[in-house]
């Protein structure tokens, strides 16, 4: 059947209605808006380099004091994710999204007039990444639900609006800020990111109906005349058992009250739910927040995954221009190993989304080879000594970095994680423990930093943490598998404890008064 939506006349307000996962549709448009929503908070946050020379002077702070706003930021985006996984399931995921957009420009627009860093930790650190958690989260997830099959090259390519921010908000602000000044420019960007209110607004919600074929149904014979017969049968062969045994008609054999009648009527109700035009279907009831992923052994592997990989995300970033300033690479150079990771990283997400998009395929392993690479890719760094070295490195890493980043949240639907229908919860789970290896990573790189007065060591810690989360995501399929194989074996088990249903007609009913009858009569 290619009947895949209700067709019901609704207000842009109301939920989409599918029979089955539309692989598109209005699922194009929440793509599209989760372009602008990556570019308007993850881009924002890592093009935020750029104001750091004038907050310092204008402050009279150190680079460890102000790099505390992005650190408080990335913290409160991740630890506060259980709080939007539950607001999204109340709420809905539009209200939420637009909720968060209206936060992250209020933090930035305030922070436009502060007047210490401490007022900046609050605005830009607590506001606006609460702001930022509400809007992201919930985007990714509702994008996913619209997408089976090209699930994973949907995500990739639409998460790639965060690079592409960078590239254009880097030298845009930084020529705004020639003409209006810091404080002007960041105003523009908290104005500018209140958009993300209207990429909100396109977040319909979606209600996959799960639907057998809708077809005329052939006529049937009356219930009633169907027991008469079954009725007359069963007399017939009991009474060629034992003729003595009559066989009345109980209340409790009344066709009304009977199994069967629920079963034929349950393809008219669902009939009627698929064809009625008038009616909006009630909106399945959800968990606020569903802890039951964490009894999942295959989901805990899986969150000890993002744990440890997330320390090797943001420090590369950070530390690849103090690195190649070390090794006596000019500032001009060193940007553009910035910018060549930058652009790797589009390859790499839109690379991983078309493979992962290919059949049959297991994504977890896949995603496993990736993570492989990326940690041999922070085993290089150390080991490049000119330009030329870092950029192969810097190149190389961020490829393998966009297959990474672009797919470990939307791999949560796959059924060798959780599957879509948990998705939600589970997401909340797994990026608020992200949360606390995104705040202890990049101190924990410094400190070490600071005792070896060496760059190198900070990479070495990321490739570290990165091989850690091989390892736990190596170990996602085999518990899955073997958390699946337990619940196959239990209801094997219990099948000599647990009698089988009874029929749905009466015979063995009557079979049992004949029995008992001719017991009877051979005790006599």
């Amino acid at each position: 059947s290619k009947m895949t939506v209700k067709a019901v006349k609704m207000p842009c307000t109301a939920p989409n209605v599918y029979t089955k996962v539309p692989d598109g549709g209005w699922g194009w448009t929440v793509a599209f808006a989760f372009f602008f929503v990556e570019a308007l908070t993850y881009g924002i946050i890592k093009s935020f380099g750029v104001f750091f020379n004038d907050l310092m002077e204008s402050f009279d702070e150190t680079n460890s004091r102000i790099s505390w706003i992005i650190s408080i930021c990335v913290f409160v985006q991740t630890f506060t994710a259980p709080l939007s996984t539950v607001l999204s399931n109340r709420f809905g995921h539009r209200f939420v999204v637009m909720a968060g957009g209206v936060l992250i420009s209020t933090g930035m627009v305030t922070a436009s007039f502060a007047r210490t860093v401490v007022d900046m930790y609050v605005t830009i650190g607590v506001v606006s990444g609460l702001g930022y958690c509400l809007s992201f989260l919930p985007t990714v997830t509702i994008l996913s639900q619209y997408f089976d099959k090209r699930r994973s090259l949907v995500t990739a390519v639409a998460s790639t609006g965060e690079c592409f921010a960078v590239f254009s908000f880097a030298p845009a602000i930084t020529a705004l800020k020639e003409q209006i000044g810091w404080r002007y420019s960041l105003l523009s960007v908290g104005v500018l990111q209140l958009s993300i209110v209207i990429c909100g607004s396109l977040l319909r919600p979606i209600i996959i109906k799960e639907q057998e074929e809708v077809k005329v149904q052939p006529p049937e014979e009356p219930t009633e005349t169907k027991y008469m017969l079954e009725n007359e049968q069963t007399r017939t062969s009991i009474e060629s058992i034992d003729s003595g045994v009559e066989i009345t008609t109980s209340p409790s054999n009344v066709p009304g009250k009977t199994k069967a009648e629920p079963k034929s009527e349950e393809p008219k109700e669902h009939v009627q739910i698929l064809v009625d035009n008038n009616s909006t279907p009630p909106e399945p009831k959800t968990k606020l927040l569903d802890f039951s992923v964490m009894r999942d052994c295959s989901f805990i592997c899986y969150a000890f995954f993002g744990l440890f990989a997330t320390l090797g995300f943001f420090a590369p970033s950070l530390y690849i221009i103090p690195l190649s300033l070390s090794l006596g690479i000019s500032k001009d150079h060193s940007a553009y190993i910035l910018s060549a990771m930058a652009i790797a990283e589009v390859f790499g997400r839109v690379s991983a989304g078309w493979v992962l998009n290919k059949k049959p395929i297991r994504k977890i392993y896949i995603e496993l080879i990736c993570v492989v690479l990326l940690s041999v890719a922070l085993f290089a760094f150390p080991f490049a000594s000119e330009f030329w070295g870092l950029m192969t490195c810097s190149i190389f890493f961020g490829f393998m970095l966009g297959t990474v980043a672009g797919t470990h949240i939307p791999l949560l639907a796959e059924d060798d994680v959780v599957g879509i229908a948990k998705m939600s919860s589970a997401a909340g789970v797994y990026v608020f423990i992200q949360s606390l290896a995104g705040l202890a990573g990049p101190p924990l790189a410094g400190v070490l930093v600071d005792t070896t007065q060496n760059y190198s060591s900070a990479f070495y810690s990321c490739a570290a943490g990165m091989v850690l989360g091989a390892v736990f995501l190596s170990l996602v399929r085999p518990c899955k598998a073997g958390l699946c194989h337990r619940r196959q074996q239990r209801p094997e088990e219990g099948t000599a404890e647990v009698p089988p249903d009874p029929p749905d007609d009466f015979i063995e009913m009557d079979i049992g008064k004949a029995e008992n009858s001719g017991k009877a009569s051979d005790s006599t």
